[in-house]
Formats: C-alpha cells, sequence, structure tokens
C-alpha cells in the first residue's frame, strides 16, 4: 500500500443543446464561429429593468441528464442569485441554484482499466446561465457575450475518484451520455464541455479529508488528467517537506505542464446566494418526469450490451465502438451497408481508429474526416471479394482515401492496385522466385517449414503487394510438394 492516496471529486459544465438562451429568447450560436458580440439580448447584457424567463426546453433537457445518471428529482426546484463577480456577466451576478437543485443522489458506473466496474457518486445537477467569454491582449481584454446565458448545466460527482484513470473513464463516459441524449455535442475545444477537478490526498493515517484544490477550466480530457497528476505530486511535494496545502483556485498551462495558483479559495458562503426574486419556484409533478423519462433514448450501456448479445462483438470491441456516439451511429451505416459486425469491428479498432491517432483526431470526430461510412463499406467489400488484398486495403487505399476523401473503386483504378490472382501469371512468379533461391528451397524440402513465409514474401514483393495471397500459397505449396515426390 502506498502512503498516499488520491482523492478527486469532478465538476462537469455541460451547455445544454437549446436554440434559445436559459432565461430569454436570444438566440444560442457557435461561440467560436460567430462574430463577437452577434448573439446578445438585453437580458444577456443585464441591461437594467430586464426579467428573466426559464427555458423550460433547458429543464428538460436538464432533467433527461439526471434520469440517465439515475439521480432522484425532486418536486421542489428554485433558482438562487450567485453573487460573485464575473467580468464577462454584465449583471454581476449568476443565476443558478443552490439549497434546491434540478437533480440529487445519482450515480455512473465507470469500467477500470483491468476490466471491472466502478461506481461514482453524483451528488447533484444544477441548471445555471453560463458566463461570457474573454479574449486577453495586450493591455486589456476583449468581452464577447454570446455565450453569456446559454443554459448551463453543472453535474458534481461525489469524492469517490482515486486517480487520474478513474477521471477519464468518468469523464468520457460522462461526454457520452450528453451525446446519445443529444443535449450536448461535447466538443471540448469549443468550450460546450468544461471539467473542473476537486484535489486532495489523504495519508494512509488520516481518517478525514485534507485540505483541497480546485483546477478550473480544463478544455480537454488529456488536460485534465495531466493536471490531477501535476496537482496530485504537487500537494504530496508540499506535505513530505512538512509544508501545509492551502485552498486554492488553480489553473493549468498545459503548454508548460503546470499548475498556477490563481488565487486563494473562497470561503464557502464567499457567493452569498439567496433565491432568486425574479423567478418562480418549480414545482417538478410526476407527470413531468414520466414525460421526460420517456424521452431518454438508447444510452451507451444498452448499446453496448446490444453490440454483445445481438451482434456477438467482444467486451472490448463493443465498449470502444459505443464510447462515442458519432462512433457508434458511423459503425451502424457501415453495418447497414451490409459488413459483418465482427469484420467492421476490426476494420474500426485496428486500422481506422490508428489513422484517427496518426493524424491526432479525436473519434468523436469521426464523421468530420474525409472517409464516410459507405467508402468504408465499400473498401471492405472490395477486399472480401478479393478486388484488392488486405495489405493493399489497409496500407494504400485506406490512407488515399483519408487524403483524397475519393472511393476506394476510384483509387484502386487509378493507380492499378487491383489484385493478381491469374494462375499462370502468378505461377511464373513463384517459379522465379523458386528458381532464383535454390537454398531457401532445399531448406525448406528438409524441414524447415518457417522458410515458406520468406518465399511467399520475395513472391508478394515481385507482385508489388498486388498477388492474391491464397492463389500464392496454394502454387506454392503445389511447386514445393512436387519436388518432394
Amino acid at each position: 500500500m502506498t502512503e498516499w492516496t488520491t482523492i478527486v471529486g469532478l465538476e462537469v459544465h455541460a451547455e445544454m443543446l437549446t436554440q434559445t438562451k436559459m432565461f430569454s429568447a436570444c438566440p444560442v450560436v457557435d461561440s467560436v464561429m460567430a462574430p463577437p458580440n452577434s448573439a446578445v439580448d438585453p437580458v444577456s447584457m443585464g441591461l437594467p429593468g430586464t426579467l428573466p424567463v426559464i427555458n423550460m426546453q433547458a429543464m428538460d433537457y436538464g432533467m433527461m441528464v439526471g434520469l440517465a445518471l439515475k439521480c432522484d428529482i425532486p418536486p421542489f426546484n428554485q433558482f438562487a442569485r450567485k453573487n460573485y463577480f464575473y467580468p464577462d456577466l454584465p449583471k454581476g451576478y449568476q443565476i443558478s441554484q443552490y439549497d434546491h437543485p434540478l437533480a440529487v443522489n445519482g450515480y455512473l458506473d465507470i469500467e477500470l482499466e483491468d476490466g471491472t466496474t466502478k461506481r461514482i457518486g453524483v451528488r447533484r445537477a444544477h441548471m445555471e446561465e453560463d458566463t461570457g467569454k474573454l479574449t486577453h491582449i495586450d493591455g486589456g481584454s476583449l468581452v464577447d457575450l454570446n455565450r453569456a446565458g446559454v443554459p448551463l448545466l453543472e453535474i458534481v460527482s461525489e469524492p469517490d475518484i482515486r486517480n487520474s484513470a478513474e477521471a477519464e473513464a468518468y469523464a468520457r463516459k460522462l461526454r457520452a451520455i450528453l451525446q446519445y441524449l443529444g443535449v450536448n455535442h461535447g466538443d471540448m475545444s469549443k468550450g460546450v464541455l468544461r471539467f473542473e477537478a476537486n484535489v486532495s490526498v489523504m495519508h494512509k493515517d488520516d481518517t478525514e479529508f485534507r485540505t483541497r484544490t480546485e483546477i478550473k477550466n480544463l478544455n480537454s480530457i488529456r488536460s485534465m488528467v495531466r493536471a490531477i497528476d501535476a496537482e496530485v505530486a504537487r500537494q504530496i511535494k508540499l506535505y513530505n517537506k512538512g509544508e501545509k496545502v492551502i485552498q486554492a483556485t488553480l489553473g493549468w498551462d498545459d503548454a508548460a505542464g503546470k499548475i498556477i495558483i490563481q488565487r486563494l479559495k473562497e470561503r464557502p458562503d464567499e457567493y452569498r446566494y439567496f433565491p432568486e426574486p425574479d423567478l418562480p419556484i418549480v414545482e417538478v409533478s410526476r407527470e413531468w418526469v414520466e414525460r421526460v423519462q420517456a424521452l431518454l433514448p438508447e444510452l451507451p450501456d444498452a448499446r453496448r450490451t446490444r453490440y454483445v448479445t445481438a451482434l456477438n462483438l467482444s467486451e472490448y470491441d463493443a465498449h470502444v465502438l459505443t464510447m462515442d456516439k458519432p462512433v457508434a451511429e458511423f459503425f451502424e451505416v457501415v453495418l447497414a451497408e451490409g459488413i459483418a459486425p465482427k469484420t467492421a469491428a476490426n476494420w474500426f479498432t485496428t486500422h481506422l481508429f490508428g489513422l484517427l491517432n496518426d493524424h491526432k483526431v479525436e473519434r468523436e470526430n469521426i464523421g468530420q474526416t474525409n472517409i464516410s461510412a459507405q467508402h468504408l463499406a465499400a473498401l471492405i467489400k472490395q477486399v472480401e471479394s478479393g478486388a484488392i488484398n488486405q495489405t493493399t486495403g489497409v496500407k494504400t487505399v485506406l490512407p488515399e482515401m483519408w487524403a483524397t476523401g475519393k472511393a476506394p473503386e476510384a483509387i484502386i483504378q487509378e493507380k492499378g492496385l487491383a489484385q493478381i490472382s491469374d494462375v499462370s501469371a502468378i505461377g511464373e512468379k513463384v517459379a522465379d522466385a523458386m528458381a532464383q533461391n535454390p537454398d531457401m528451397v532445399t531448406r525448406y524440402l528438409n524441414g524447415e517449414e518457417k522458410v515458406f513465409n520468406a518465399l511467399f514474401g520475395n513472391i508478394m514483393k515481385s507482385l508489388k503487394g498486388q498477388g492474391d495471397p491464397a492463389v500464392i500459397r496454394q502454387i506454392l505449396q503445389e511447386k514445393l510438394t512436387a519436388q518432394k515426390s
């Protein structure tokens, strides 16, 4: 047992994919692509005399997430003012929820690296409005209020996470659930999904949690993992030196790979919450909950089970194919084109994922590459029909599809990659290889069967990788057998 145990709780901020903002009819736009301050209104600008109105679609979406996380939905729901200055939230406070959140007491089961599962408690999920966005320049900062007022669901876990790997598993599965529900597209590069990690460590002799710090605004899962590991190391180092960890809000410099202390942490009452006087209490009926429950689609765990039971895939294949909704949808289009599930799974996990990794493309963006699901299915059919061999398909055609977006049939024709299956042409190459390597033939005839593969490789090379492997093996075997007799 190590002396120190990591304690992590995650706060996840997920923008809801509604058409309008949380408390006004102002449209929600892409905060990266839209011109700055092009989607603002008197409410999101915090102008005097404006009154908020609750976006009930956002409430439905938040409730869907709560139900998917097995939360209780309390019958009494209330918004509150969170009095903390945000430079990019003009009215000087944020409308959030505190004492009476939308959902409480849920959980999320995650899969660990050893194949076991672990249950992470979800303390609460509450609705609030997002802030604007600051762009820092020399001499000041620019404010974009497009994002101000966008519906935001904050999901707070219990401190049940014990290392960065568990944090990653929790984050990835939660993101998948949000995607499957259709309430958030999960693109962290655009800030629609953000993580904050509360981190502390416990000594083996401790009976209570020690002081925690909060790492704010982590904009990728990779950054979150690195930040947690760095902060754990920092805290242990301080304690081993006899120093204390001071409760603080931290930032993460991903380029430098280091923690930045931004400010000392607030007292628990620093925000001075009080009920929002301009909004009514929200009473949640059982009928409302049942209506939203009926909207829940097939979620990742259910789809994974279906892949195992109905498609006969392995647990591993089912897991990696369902963790990102875009991957699962891409996979099912390939199946709809007539490809066998196991064959398709092998192409995904071995070849397509390899390309994504090589080009540093997240799996969730699988549908944004030059390779369509229909073209991938067509390539698999070319290999299965014998038009090209597997090596040519994987090493030549698939990368060309990635680069150009062309159909595999066009690439095969343009590059003259069609597989050579002509028995007489292959027979000549086999005879040439045996004539040029008499010592290898002799060794094979003397019982060194592994030499067969070397001869096969020479023949395939002479055919520029386009020979039909089955035909080559058959003819080579026949000619070698003939020399034995």
